[in-house]
């Protein structure tokens, strides 16, 4: 059985850590033992646990960086590890190093779009300390290769499939949210999921709503934790707390996005193929979205949503606009959404391609 190490140095609980908990759940099925290495106190430890998995708590930090590649080298050893997959910037760095200590292949795993820093830096982190690098936004790909001098053969965009199987919703339920919300039948509800940050494009969709707020048959709901209650402030300080929800973190997010009309996601950095625009196309969402990162691998313009500027609330006030008053093209753009992720974005297909990485790395590296 051939052994793989996960290192995070986040403490966070997004997509990035959702992606390292459902792949490790994908391979375990297909025959790999999965092990992670993770900083203390992230959110991804008892969930991890509490699916089965091994987990070893470490202090990703720079002043304790030299004992933490001695642990990393000592769990590798004691686990028999064949491949380390580091996910962060910091266990990039330390998890690389114990791997060429140890002599074991690497995978680094990009997450997010925004641009490495040049020279040595990401010469080093991307290239001496990797073997492979798997993004999950093709757009991110040619500057990696330009700026680490790596062959872009060896670098490959893996998405973060959704799995349908958990993508339920219960159609009664996702009519009591709306009506917990005070919607009437004929209300239209745009709005985002995410974990709430500055970059999340927040303000331009309040912006939005304010331009638009003497519509009354127009909602607005933030699905979501993080750093709900300055928007919210925000919002208040609009006039718009009848008119835009904020529900905080939901474990479940799905009835919520099933009962937008809408979905918005208008990122204005770090976007790499946002699972929640994936989990929208696939309940068959119209998307208006930015142009940043992954993003517009789902967002196809005028096929499966609007793709608007980077902060630009009057662009959003007409793409929604135009989308309210036009039922059947957002009838059409969610099915087509809905189609896009089926035959291109599902776990099943991010599985197989890491699986194929998996694989050519650990022959490579035969005896």
């Amino acid at each position: 059985m051939r052994r793989i190490l996960h290192t995070e140095s986040s403490n966070g609980w997004g997509g990035q850590e959702i992606r390292i908990l459902r792949e490790a759940e994908g391979m375990r099925l297909r025959g790999y033992e999965v092990i992670l290495a993770v900083a203390k106190g992230g959110g991804l430890i008892a969930k991890a646990r509490s699916a089965g998995f091994l987990v070893y708590e470490l202090s990703f930090k720079k002043k304790s960086a030299l004992w933490t590649v001695m642990q990393l080298v000592r769990i590798i050893l004691k686990e028999r590890i064949d491949l380390v997959n580091t996910h962060s910037s910091l266990d990039a760095w330390l998890g690389g190093i114990a791997a060429r200590l140890t002599s074991k292949k690497i995978i680094r795993t990009r997450h997010l779009s925004t641009a490495i820093r040049e020279g040595l830096n990401s010469r080093l982190l991307y290239k001496s300390l990797a073997d492979f690098v798997v993004t999950t936004s093709s757009s991110i790909i040619p500057v990696i290769c330009d700026q680490s001098k790596r062959c872009i053969t060896s670098c490959r965009c893996i998405p973060t499939g959704v799995d349908p199987s958990r993508i339920k919703v219960d159609m009664q339920k996702v009519s009591a949210f709306r009506a917990q919300l005070g919607l009437k039948p004929n209300d239209l509800l745009a709005g985002t999921a995410c974990f709430v940050r500055s970059w999340k494009g927040i303000k331009d969709l309040l912006k939005a709503a304010e331009l638009l707020k003497d519509l009354s048959c127009l909602k607005w709901i933030v699905v979501g934790g993080g750093y709900v209650d300055e928007y919210k402030l925000l919002a208040d300080k609009m006039n718009l707390s009848s008119t835009v929800f904020f529900t905080g973190h939901l474990e479940s997010p799905f009835e919520a996005i099933a009962a937008m009309d809408i979905f918005l996601l208008l990122s204005t950095a770090h976007e790499g193929i946002s699972q929640a625009s994936l989990q929208a196309a696939y309940l068959e969402k119209p998307l208006i979205t930015t142009p940043i990162g992954g993003l517009p691998e789902v967002c196809l313009n005028e096929k499966t949503g609007i793709i608007v500027p980077v902060c630009s609330p009057e662009k959003v006030q007409e793409a929604v606009l135009r989308l309210k008053n036009a039922p059947l093209e957002r009838l059409n753009m969610g099915k087509r959404a809905k189609e896009l992720v089926e035959k291109k974005f599902t776990l099943t297909q991010t599985l197989q391609e890491m699986d194929e990485v998996y694989q050519s790395l650990l022959n490579s590296s035969s005896p």
